[in-house]
């Protein structure tokens, strides 16, 4: 089964906490503080494979988790960094972020790799909080939550050409003359309902993939037929071969037909367009279809690219490869438009607070905001120091006058994600 198109979910590693120790040696009697860093949490990392042509994969498993860093040990040992988790995709996977839609990245060679996931920091152990005031703190970090993202993977197939036309044209019996692949053939529309690749072998050594992409039909980029689901992987060929049917008992306009497929190929993107396109003909065998192509060829352009073929009997099919990659060799490479940090536009917004506070009874305050939910997340609460730590770091932060402001009384009770304390 070909499938194209899926969403996962992914979670990196939470950071290792930072130790709290302390050194008690026979020769070292001053030894104070010795509670090492806890390890880097496991990243999520995408791989481009180019042994893989489908996502079909994904539909078993949707969920990827990373291992967490290993907390820090006595005697200042940091604990050890969690191991990335790579998943694998096909070569030309596009990944989104499924909430915000932005483009996250475009795996286009063999072996790419992209992040999408970062594993969280470890925690510092308290050798990094010794001070001349606080010779032995009891202070300790705890590691940064990991990372969790829902993204879309989106296939887009890379091969140097591109089979296009009506169904029932030819394109799959062109397919199986010019390639070994083997795709599904029969007398009637939608026989192929994936794409399917190939590799064309010429005499001289030279080759190049071929894909058959199935489905175009008038209104295919609105969402008509099947098109829809397969013009995305039109964006990476760089040469086109328009086949256009030839039959004369068919009921159909083949300029018509050349002219429909063309607007499809543009509403989608307009960039297709500009790709060296050769037209070719087919159905030569039928009788009546050498006046049809005089015909068609009177509606066409005196520079059009026009090779006629018959797959069925082989006709012309060796003359359309080679001339094919004649066209490849002087084709432009398709560069891939991948928004950086350096190419957005930056416009001055004012900084959104830090912090919330919300009343939801008389005595109770709720207060809500990324750092200083991030802050008591990195915080040990287990030891008075670290206590006495965050609470400094609270008031720093102007909480505590927030609170204030907002009617807080001594005894009344504050709440940080699910930590509950006194205010005083």
């Amino acid at each position: 089964m070909f499938v194209d198109n899926v969403k996962i979910t992914v979670r990196s590693g939470k950071g290792g906490d930072g130790a709290v120790a302390f050194r008690h040696e026979k020769y070292t009697p001053l030894g104070g503080p010795s509670g090492g860093d806890g390890g880097r949490g496991g990243d999520i990392i995408l791989k481009a494979n180019e042994g893989m042509n489908t996502l079909m994969d994904f539909r078993y498993k949707r969920i990827f988790k990373a291992e967490p860093g290993q907390n820090g040990q006595i005697k200042g040992m940091y604990g050890h960094k969690a191991d990335p988790v790579y998943i694998k995709v096909p070569t030309g996977t596009s990944v989104y972020d499924e909430e915000s839609g932005r483009l996250i990245g475009d795996l286009t060679e063999n072996n790419q790799e992209l992040v999408v996931a970062k594993g969280g920091n470890g925690g510092r152990g308290n050798i990094h909080f010794a001070n001349s005031r606080n010779q032995a703190p009891e202070v300790a970090e705890n590691g940064e939550p990991g990372q969790e993202k829902f993204i879309k993977l989106e296939l887009k197939l890379i091969a140097d050409v591109g089979l296009v036309g009506f169904p029932s044209v030819g394109k799959s019996t062109l397919l199986s003359v010019a390639t070994s692949a083997r795709p599904k053939i029969a007398a009637y529309h939608f026989t192929t309902l994936s794409p399917n690749l190939g590799m064309v072998r010429l005499d001289d050594g030279r080759d190049f993939v071929i894909a058959d992409l199935p489905g175009l039909i008038e209104g295919a980029s609105n969402g008509v037929g099947l098109g829809i689901q397969f013009l995305r992987h039109v964006e990476r060929t760089r040469v086109i071969l328009h086949l256009v049917d030839m039959d004369p008992n068919n009921g159909r306009d083949p300029y018509e037909d050349y002219l429909a497929i063309r607007k499809e190929l543009g509403n989608y993107d307009e960039n297709v367009l500009s790709r060296p396109e050769v037209i070719v003909p087919t159905k030569l065998d039928i009788p009546g279809s050498e006046e049809r192509l005089a015909e068609f060829k009177e509606k066409l352009p005196e520079d059009a690219d026009i090779f006629a073929i018959s797959s069925v009997k082989h006709t012309g099919v060796k003359a359309l490869m080679n001339h094919t990659s004649e066209v490849l060799s002087k084709a432009e490479p398709i560069h891939f438009d991948v928004q950086t940090d350096e190419d957005k536009e930056y416009n001055f917004e004012p900084e959104e607070k830090a912090f919330t506070i919300e009343k939801e009874a008389d005595h109770d305050f709720v207060v809500k905001g990324a750092k200083v939910e991030l802050l008591l997340q990195r915080t040990n609460l287990d030891h008075q120091d670290g206590i006495m730590l965050f609470a400094r770091k609270l008031k720093s932060m102007g909480i505590e006058d927030a609170l204030i402001d907002a009617g807080a009384e001594s005894g009344d009770s504050v709440t940080i994600l699910d930590f509950t304390f006194e205010f005083i």
